[in-house]
Parts: structure tokens; C-alpha cells; sequence
């Protein structure tokens, strides 16, 4: 009976965990449709924006994918320089350059993100790429740092019984300590990923369109309804955005162990 009961409890924690987020997600996108965008009348300064039950929501899915491509377009090319990064101020002659590498990922988190949209615009101008080269530069630091946490905590032991079997730096580096370290560098792309998601509403101040486009509309405009599909889809990303990297992480971690 024991036995069963754990089985039971186990299966229900189990349940819980795979749905409980995405039951959550789809509640508020269903409340936010219910109660704000149905509402919405056709010929309205809101229909003309969003949308309405008459002309479909077509700007608010193409805001959604507009925001997703600045999110994944930047987190990817940090991943593609970070880990690189942060692989490199753990070898041997390059440690001396990790505050300088650590200083320059930091910029991005220590400089208000509306900043360093203003500080590029002037360079790269408005638009979508000043909006992803500063999403990259924010999303810098938690993969480089990860990357060289992750790395540097494997047990040095390992890496010792490695050299003595014979394996090169490069195999030990691919074979060992990147395996060993990735849920840890993983942790750091997902949070660079979450923070991204949020961080990429303010690209619609500069024109790079996305979710926030609907918010910088409706605060001067004082239209509520405006304000709250901006800002309720962005975080439904966000919630969503972690729990599936969440998850991902759970199996790395078990697969690692």
C-alpha cells in the first residue's frame, strides 16, 4: 500500500510539474483574448493596432513572431561568442584576460538596457539590428560566466586520470570538461534567454517591432487594452521560454549524472 501511494504521489507530482505552467500560460492567453481582444471594436484606434473579431489578429501573431526572432536571433550569436569566451579565460595563458573578458560581458547588464539602445542607436541606427546587437551584448555575461563556472568545477582528479591516460588538451576539453560542465553552461543560455525575452520589448522604441510595439503604443495613447497584449504575451513567452528550457535542463542534469 506503501508502495502504491508513493507510485501515486510520484505520478501526481509528475503530472503536475509537465502541466502546471502551460495550464497557467494557456489560462491567462485565453483571459487576455476573452476579456481584452474580443472586446475590441472593429473600426477602433485598438482594432487598427491589434486587430478585431472582424479583421482577425494577425498584427498581434506577427508581433509574436517579430518577437521571437529578435529573442533567438541574439541569444544565439551570445551563445556563439560566449561559450567561445568563456572556454577561452580558463586556458592556460589566457586567465590573466578574464577580467577584461568578464568586464566587457558585464557592460551589457551593468548599462540600463534602454541605454545601450540609445548609446548604438547613433552607430548602428534604428531598426532590428541595433536592437539584437544590444540584446546580444546583454545577454552576454550569464553564458560567459556559466561556461567558465561550469568548466573550472570540474574535479581536478578528472582531469589528472585524463592526462595520464594520454588524452590531448582538445580531448579533454571535448570529451570531459564540456560534458561535464554543460547543464551549468545550459543554466546560462537559459537565463540569458529569459532575460532576452523581457529585454526585447524595448527594441520597439527604436522600431525593431516585437510585442512591445503594442505597450509604447498604448501608454501615450492610454489605452489599456494595448498596454496589457504587449505586456501579458511577453510574459507568457518568458514564463513558457523557461519552463521549456527548464525542462531540457532537468534532462541534462539526469543524463550527467
Amino acid at each position: 500500500m506503501k508502495a502504491q501511494a508513493a507510485v501515486q504521489k510520484l505520478s501526481f507530482s509528475t503530472l503536475f510539474n509537465w502541466t502546471a505552467i502551460p495550464l497557467l500560460a494557456g489560462l491567462t492567453v485565453w483571459l487576455l483574448y476573452t476579456y481584452v481582444m474580443l472586446p475590441i471594436a472593429p473600426g477602433s484606434m485598438e482594432a487598427n493596432i491589434v486587430g478585431s473579431t472582424e479583421s482577425g489578429f494577425g498584427a498581434v501573431g506577427d508581433g509574436i513572431l517579430e518577437h521571437l526572432r529578435l529573442v533567438l536571433i541574439s541569444t544565439g550569436l551570445a551563445i556563439a561568442t560566449g561559450v567561445p569566451a568563456g572556454i577561452l579565460i580558463t586556458r592556460e595563458g589566457f586567465r590573466d584576460f578574464s577580467g577584461i573578458v568578464l568586464s566587457v560581458a558585464n557592460f551589457g547588464q551593468s548599462v540600463p538596457s534602454i541605454a545601450i539602445l540609445a548609446l548604438f542607436m547613433g552607430v548602428l541606427g534604428l531598426g532590428a539590428t541595433t536592437a539584437i546587437f544590444a540584446l546580444w551584448l546583454y545577454a552576454l555575461l550569464p553564458i560567459v560566466r556559466n561556461t567558465a563556472i561550469g568548466i573550472e568545477s570540474v574535479r581536478p582528479d578528472i582531469i589528472e586520470a585524463a592526462t595520464g591516460m594520454g588524452m590531448t588538451r582538445r580531448q579533454i576539453l571535448l570529451e570531459i570538461e564540456l560534458p561535464l560542465a554543460f547543464p551549468v553552461i545550459f543554466a546560462g543560455m537559459r537565463t540569458a534567454t529569459v532575460i532576452n525575452v523581457g529585454t526585447a520589448a524595448l527594441g520597439a522604441f527604436i522600431g525593431a517591432g516585437g510585442l512591445g510595439d503594442f505597450i509604447i503604443t498604448g501608454i501615450p495613447l492610454r489605452r489599456d487594452s494595448l498596454v496589457l497584449v504587449g505586456a501579458v504575451l511577453t510574459a507568457v513567452l518568458a514564463v513558457l521560454g523557461d519552463w521549456i528550457l527548464g525542462k531540457i535542463q532537468d534532462r541534462l542534469v539526469v543524463r550527467t549524472a
